[in-house]
């Protein structure tokens, strides 16, 4: 099958970030409880040093877990409590790519049992995924945003963060007890099913000045 290919660019600066309030203390309320971990986590306790070209303001980084305070949301809470999740472990707005190659931001919570993805115009629960059903993560070998979340039994996500390795630390940490640790796989060329029959390879090259991102269809 012939590739439309479709040459896309996407920065997200550190400038950019959304800026939240970030809640100090552990809050409980309601049989949930938020960890929020200000850990300093060194790079040999991350799943993928020796092997990623990290850009250095992600070196020795402060993790906070939740960067939207999930508490002073009542949608949030009222969604998590219907789940039956009692830990979130990492709350964060994201770029998630669609099927049909749109960006849009969504809010990306990880809890104890499963990984959320929540339309923040809208306040709705967008899809709800178990930490058993995720077999790899899939990441370039450069330092750009991307990272992609491989779910056989149902359809993969593809996602763009700053926080991108607290991410995949907290994934990797959580599925453990789950399911088994995650695979972290590394390639600057990486295929992932946007839908049910769509695949698309994510392409990454070096360039002056950053990195050049490409997303084609397979």
């Amino acid at each position: 099958m012939d590739r439309l290919r479709s040459n896309r660019r996407v920065q997200i600066n550190e400038s950019q970030e959304p800026k939240y309030d970030v809640a100090e203390d552990g809050a409980e309320g309601n049989g949930l409880r938020l960890r929020l971990s200000d850990i300093n986590v060194t790079e040999d306790q991350e799943p993928f040093m020796g092997v990623k070209v990290r850009r250095r303001a992600s070196l020795h980084r402060d993790y906070k877990g939740d960067y939207i305070d999930v508490a002073s949301h009542p949608y949030l809470m009222k969604i998590l409590q219907k789940q039956g999740d009692k830990q979130v472990v990492f709350a964060d707005k994201v770029l998630k790519f669609t099927g049909s190659g749109k960006m849009k931001r969504r809010i990306l919570l990880i809890t104890d049992f499963a990984i959320y993805i929540l339309d923040p115009e809208t306040d709705a629960l967008k899809r709800r995924i178990s930490l058993a059903a995720v077999e790899k993560m899939c990441l370039s070998e450069l330092s750009d945003n991307f990272f992609a979340i491989i779910i056989p039994t149902e359809y993969d996500i593809l996602m763009a963060s700053t926080r991108k390795t607290e991410i995949v630390t907290v994934l990797v940490e959580a599925t453990k007890s789950a399911s088994g640790e995650v695979e972290v796989a590394f390639s600057n060329s990486f295929e992932y099913q946007a839908s049910a029959e769509l695949t698309k390879e994510v392409q990454f090259e070096e360039v002056e000045g950053g990195v050049k991102t490409r997303i084609l269809r397979k």
